[in-house]
């Protein structure tokens, strides 16, 4: 595994202003969730004010009801069921899913990360519901966001990534992985779990998010809570990819799922009754997030097929088919005309397709409104006096959008008052043609307003490319971020990054009440060896032995190499008998291998110095210092041992000695 995200990273990529976030009300939902004296009648409030939000919180609370009733219909009885956690975690998955369901990496497939991202979560839901291993409504919202660092990356970088998805199309997740991190020095699985990490989630949904796609490798206890989320995680994600999957690989995968569904106790016919379930309810959810679903079990086929209608039909409408007709390559725009005379329509019509425009056309103001954001033009003709909505109110609807602050309006009048004209401007219209119409007038208005739109384009381009560069830029700034905390022998982090690192887990430690333990560990014997075989076996060796305590380690734990033969291993949220059990655990695997190098068989050992955090230390360096202590009495006993020198306030230094024949537990305890 390669290290983590820190905080610092993270606030880095975040600084960009590229990296997924929640906006508008979601935002103002996740805020208010964090404040301790929170009443649910104010949160209900503010809930209120977003009715999708309360249609998706309801549904999510009548799918996580663990007991069957009468239907859950307010928002206050869904905020009983769910919880603050959930409905926190809630607006932030659907808030991304709103504002991020297309982007500009070109081969990122949104509609298929998306559609499977909600299966995982009905899926999580539905497993978590009949297994009791965590909350069914927290559990939707890892589903839905256990991936989301794959939408980060190719939001970050979508030049980039995309050229790397074109790489790993015939390999597998962890070819995927490996090209992601020899691209931009990190994966998706290290930014999924910084992400929700620094959205507050529990620490358990952040491993599972790192682990889920290869489970074999993490560090839970077998039949523990923690592995049985991480079990929940996987079969939905398998579950996901089976109902994703072409028809003719089905079988295959099939087979795959019903085995690790039988771990838990899901016989075939079970499971198949779950996968149905899982795909009703995927029809419903899609209904009301517009993701694309089929049912009862969808094919590749007809995936592309149901994406192709939506972006023809009622989808939010995009570039398309067409690109052509954009501005950039021509005097050819997307033209919609609002407009209640179907007689101005068709002589505006045949005005502007003889100019090479593309028209579509409405006669009232609400069909134009939901046509402008399908289509998304460049330009619109708005008659002022239209049914349902006016041109102004139009305009002003638009101007509230992101897709209709960069249209160019031009409105229709057949009154030319001083009044209604600045009030038209004043709610964005951008020119105003009087009825009726010359056709020598329009032509000069549309290309006054062609100007001003191939600017807009012009500023778009030279902003894409700062976003391009800005991107570029912070892949190499993290790439020279790496080289500068990296350790180029060991692949381990450096003294620089251990010391950055130890400052930041002593502040959380103290600010959560939380054990800190940390160990340092000195390899026996190693001036010895460079004196005796040379610094070739010397390096052999040291490479060995960070081997083999970087792959004794728990997923939290960080190790750095601080010196020629030293390293410090800093253990959060672990108290003293836990550490010193995973020190014995590192020092059994770094002398049971044995070093092969230049013809040489060498068994090596190290000697281990724990300590944990307590009242009497002032600092991090207290703690080192301590643990330090702990690795020289190790060695004065005789080298191969784990050690700890305790100091309890009022009595004499205590200390511990691990037995190496033991599981870990102290052999002796005598003053010092």
């Amino acid at each position: 595994m390669s290290p983590p995200i820190d905080i610092t990273q993270l606030q880095q990529l975040k600084a960009s202003g590229d990296l997924p976030s929640p906006k508008g009300s979601a935002l103002a939902i996740i805020r208010l969730t964090r404040k301790d004296d929170l009443s649910l009648a104010e949160l209900a409030r503010v809930i209120k004010t977003d009715p999708a939000f309360v249609g998706r919180l309801v549904k999510a609370a009548n799918g996580a009801a663990l007991l069957p009733g009468r239907p859950i219909v307010s928002v206050q009885d869904a905020l009983m069921v769910v919880g603050l956690p959930a409905v926190r975690n809630m607006a932030l998955g659907f808030s991304l899913l709103s504002n991020y369901r297309n982007g500009r990496c070109e081969h990122f497939d949104y509609d298929r990360y998306w559609s499977g991202a909600l299966l995982m979560a009905i899926s999580c839901q539905m497993l978590a519901k009949r297994l009791r291993c965590a909350s069914p409504d927290e559990m939707f919202c890892l589903g839905l966001l256990a991936r989301i660092g794959e939408l980060a990356m190719a939001t970050l970088f979508p030049s980039e990534y995309s050229e790397v998805l074109v790489e790993a199309r015939a390999s597998d997740v962890e070819g995927l992985v490996r090209l992601e991190r020899e691209a931009f020095a990190m994966s998706h699985r290290d930014l999924s779990a910084a992400m929700l990490g620094d959205w507050g989630m529990p620490k358990v949904f952040q491993e599972v998010a790192f682990h889920f796609e290869a489970p074999s490798g993490a560090p839970f206890e077998e039949h523990g809570r923690d592995a049985s989320v991480l079990e929940t995680a996987y079969i939905a994600s398998e579950i996901a990819q089976y109902c994703l999957a072409d028809p003719a690989a089905r079988p295959v995968l099939k087979e795959h799922l019903e085995r690790v569904a039988a771990k838990v106790g899901l016989d075939a016919a079970a499971l198949d009754t779950m996968i149905g379930e899982v795909t009703r309810a995927w029809v419903e959810w899609g209904k009301m997030l517009q993701v694309a679903t089929h049912a009862p079990i969808p094919s590749e086929q007809s995936r592309r097929a149901g994406a192709k209608g939506r972006s023809d039909g009622r989808g939010a409408g995009g570039e398309g088919g067409d690109a052509a007709m954009s501005p950039s390559s021509g005097v050819s725009m997307r033209v919609v005309v609002v407009e209640r005379s179907s007689e101005v329509r068709n002589a505006l019509r045949g005005v502007l397709e003889r100019a090479g425009h593309r028209v579509f056309e409405s006669d009232d103001g609400r069909h134009g409104l939901e046509l402008a954001l399908e289509v998304q033009p460049q330009m619109m003709l708005v008659d002022a006096q239209l049914p349902e909505l006016d041109g102004v109110a139009l305009t002003r609807a638009l101007r509230q959008t992101r897709i209709g602050r960069a249209i160019y309006i031009l409105l229709l009048t057949s009154v030319e008052d001083d009044e209604r004209l600045i009030e038209a401007f004043e709610n964005g219209v951008d020119d105003f043609i009087s009825k009726p119409i010359r056709s020598r007038v329009l032509a000069a208005r549309l290309r006054a307003g062609h100007r001003v739109i191939r600017l807009q384009q012009e500023i778009e381009r030279d902003r894409e490319e700062i976003r391009r560069f800005a991107a570029e830029l912070a892949v190499t700034n993290r790439r020279l971020q790496e080289v500068a905390l990296t350790d180029q022998l060991t692949g381990l982090r450096n003294r620089r990054y251990a010391i950055d690192r130890v400052g930041q887990e002593w502040a959380a430690s103290i600010r959560s009440r939380r054990p800190l333990s940390c160990m340092v560990i000195d390899l026996d014997s190693f001036k010895q060896i460079n004196d005796t075989h040379g610094h070739d076996v010397g390096d052999a060796v040291l490479k060995h032995a960070s081997a083999g305590i970087n792959a004794s380690l728990r997923s939290q734990d960080v190790v750095a190499r601080t010196g020629g033969d030293e390293f410090l291993v800093l253990c959060p949220d672990t108290d003293l008998q836990a550490a010193m059990r995973c020190a014995e655990r590192i020092r059994q695997a770094v002398h049971a291998n044995e070093v092969s190098v230049n013809g040489l068989r060498l068994r090596t050992s190290i000697s281990v110095g724990v300590a944990q955090r307590d009242s009497s230390m002032a600092d991090a360096d207290a703690m080192i210092k301590r643990a330090d202590q702990g690795a020289y009495v190790a060695k004065a006993q005789g080298r191969n041992q784990v050690a700890t020198v305790q100091h309890a306030p009022g009595t004499a230094p205590q200390l511990s000695v691990v037995d190496s024949a033991t599981d870990g537990t102290p052999k002796a305890q005598e003053q010092i």
